[in-house]
């Protein structure tokens, strides 16, 4: 089996395991499983973003947020410290589920430990692939999710979304950004935090 074959049987085990998502999204009037088209974002802007992505890059955008709703944000307590303890735990949940379905494919151990490493975020500016999924990540949530995102949230918190979204991003992945087109309203925000 190639590399290929591998890479899309696992996007397809990804996919299985996603479309278990109880929480549901309204794309082109049809309900889809949230984390599922999620999924299947980040590997499209990923494409767009960093065609030349290796094997472990390509997995580790796919099953980002594998499974997510099994770890549910209001299990923790809703203040920083709960909000940074559900992340993190997150970040290893991800890692083990989406390992353990690789192994089951047969992915070598190099490329399932290098993905995990992604999943985590380690050297976040340092790791260059690190850094592109983060990017992804980043331009997943402008492109799709900062629309509805900013309607709920008061001006204030959507400025330090903002901010704290661009400080993630390298130089490459800003300029990706600001080629979104946005609505006058969410430009004018994104204009206010920037400026």
């Amino acid at each position: 089996m190639t590399n290929n074959d591998k890479i899309q049987q696992a996007f397809k085990a990804f996919d299985v395991a996603n479309a278990n998502d109880p929480n549901i999204e309204i794309v082109n009037d049809i309900p889809i499983p949230k984390e599922l088209i999620y999924g299947q974002r980040m590997s499209a802007v990923l494409k767009q973003f960093y065609p030349q992505a290796d094997v472990a890059l390509q997995l580790a955008a796919r099953c980002q947020h594998i499974c997510r709703w099994e770890i549910p944000r209001k299990d923790y307590e809703m203040n920083r410290v709960g909000y940074l303890t559900w992340r993190s735990n997150l970040k290893k949940f991800h890692a083990k589920k989406a390992g353990d379905i690789l192994e089951k494919i047969g992915f070598e151990a190099k490329i399932i430990d290098r993905v995990a490493f992604l999943l985590q975020k380690k050297k976040l500016k340092k790791d260059l692939e690190t850094q592109c999924l983060e990017d992804v990540i980043c331009l997943v949530f402008l492109e799709f999710y900062y629309e509805a995102f900013f309607i709920k949230h008061t001006e204030e918190k959507v400025i330090d979304i903002v901010k704290k979204t661009w400080n993630k991003m390298s130089e490459k992945g800003q300029d990706a950004a600001l080629k979104l087109s946005f609505s006058p309203q969410g430009l004018s925000l994104i204009q206010k935090a920037l400026s």
